[in-house]
């Protein structure tokens, strides 16, 4: 198995290339124009391979960002990015069988791409999701299982007022060397957290009745009993 350090350096190039694209996103832009650009700059910084199925940059905006399906059905739209919008960019770098996964919400406000959002609309997505985040931390430990981990967050959205858009209904999944070994926050699933390794924490959420779909994504690992960002 590849170790934590391994990993690291992986999920470090997809942070540095997604902080690259929030300087190049703009109003001409379409879920095609803006994958092709995270393939190449992923290939710049030496990644040439993606775990997930033949989709190293997962994208969505507008209208689709609500979308929730799997990578080996997913077909870039034409859709143009415009004046207000919101983009997912959904990284899945693999470097010798080594996988980094992550994933951000830019927000487009007045034809200018922000990771952080002043629009309101915006706001309370982008809020959430750090919430979610920073009470992940705080609530798990080796003992909690994926199913409680799974309620515990689903309950915070719903109270929020949001609704969980996954198409599985998870809100993460182990990191493995074989995307079909992956095991994933969801009700069945009654392993321990401390039985995966790493695992990515990715809730895919809007308002009830909204326009957009927020996503932000991490990979964890325990320290002792300590859960720390990759």
């Amino acid at each position: 198995m590849p170790t934590i350090e391994e990993h690291q350096k992986v999920q470090a190039i997809a942070k540095v290339v997604l902080n690259e694209l929030a300087s190049l996103i703009n109003g001409n832009d379409s879920e095609n124009s803006i994958a092709k650009r995270a393939k190449d700059l992923l290939m710049q910084h030496g990644v040439t391979e993606t775990w997930y199925y033949d989709c190293p940059a997962f994208v969505l905006l507008g209208s689709r960002s609500c979308l929730s399906i799997s990578g080996r059905d997913y077909e870039p739209s034409n859709e143009k990015v415009g004046e207000t919008n919101l983009v997912s960019i959904d990284l899945s770098p693999s470097v010798n069988g080594v996988w980094g996964d992550c994933a951000r919400s830019f927000y487009i406000e007045n034809g200018r791409c922000n990771l952080i959002p002043t629009t309101p609309e915006f706001v309370v997505g982008f809020e959430l999701e750090r919430s979610l985040h920073q009470q992940l931390i705080a609530f798990a430990s080796p003992e909690k299982t994926f199913a409680e981990l799974h309620e515990f967050a689903n309950q915070i959205i719903v109270d929020a007022g949001f609704e969980n858009l996954d198409f599985l209904g998870n809100v993460g999944h182990s990191i493995e060397t074989v995307k079909e070994k992956r095991q994933y926050i969801e009700a069945s699933n009654h392993s321990p957290l401390g039985s995966a390794k790493l695992f990515t924490f990715e809730p895919h959420i809007r308002t009830i009745g909204g326009d957009w779909g927020f996503k932000h994504e991490n990979i964890y690992y325990f320290n002792d009993d300590s859960l720390l960002e990759l």
